[in-house]
């Protein structure tokens, strides 16, 4: 399961962080889309040094390397006008909205977003365009992981991956909650329960 952090600052964000690590979480993305490079660098030194090969970058791609962030991720706009030629061991991922735009990725992907499954939590205002449980029926791209995003919660983690998600993505179900690290460890039970 993976987090994606609050596009916003939010109070003992940092602290919240740390304590997902330590309940399991394999990977948080970073997402601060108004945040300026030097915010984004704050932001990472403050996460403990053990979790950086756990974290990946939505912008300012440029500071992975200052920091030993092997993740990089695109948006659905980056990846139409980037060129990823130079992997150098790096993990790619990006955003989807349709299943036609997922079958088209290329292999340079390891996994993608494809959103939004279910009506945001965290974002007014969007919801589903079509239903992509069964859009995934439609599915040709197998080299690529398809990552569940967009309202997914306790409720309906188990549903998502039953319908063929290889993985769910969560933000506003963390991040919104009076007990983020509570429904983290729901949301984390229900994901390890279903892959056992």
């Amino acid at each position: 399961m993976i987090v994606i952090t609050n596009p916003s600052a939010i109070a003992n964000e940092i602290s919240i962080i740390d304590s997902l690590f330590e309940e399991g979480l394999s990977l948080l993305h970073i997402r601060k889309p108004g945040f300026s490079a030097f915010e984004i660098a704050q932001f990472i030194q403050q996460i403990k040094l053990e979790y950086r090969s756990k974290l990946a970058l939505h912008n300012h791609h440029n500071l992975a390397e200052d920091f030993g962030i092997n993740r990089i991720h695109f948006s659905e706009k980056e990846r139409k006008n980037s060129f990823l030629t130079d992997r150098n061991q790096k993990i790619f991922s990006t955003s989807t909205h349709a299943i036609e735009d997922f079958n088209a990725l290329e292999n340079d992907f390891d996994y993608a977003f494809l959103s939004p499954v279910f009506t945001s939590i965290s974002k007014e205002n969007y919801y589903p365009k079509q239903n992509l449980f069964e859009a995934l029926k439609r599915r040709t791209n197998f080299n690529t992981k398809v990552i569940a995003l967009g309202g997914i919660s306790d409720e309906n983690i188990k549903k998502t991956l039953e319908n063929g998600f290889d993985d769910v993505a969560v933000l506003g179900a963390v991040w919104n909650h009076e007990h983020p690290i509570k429904q983290f460890k729901l949301c984390q039970k229900i994901v390890h329960s279903y892959s056992v």
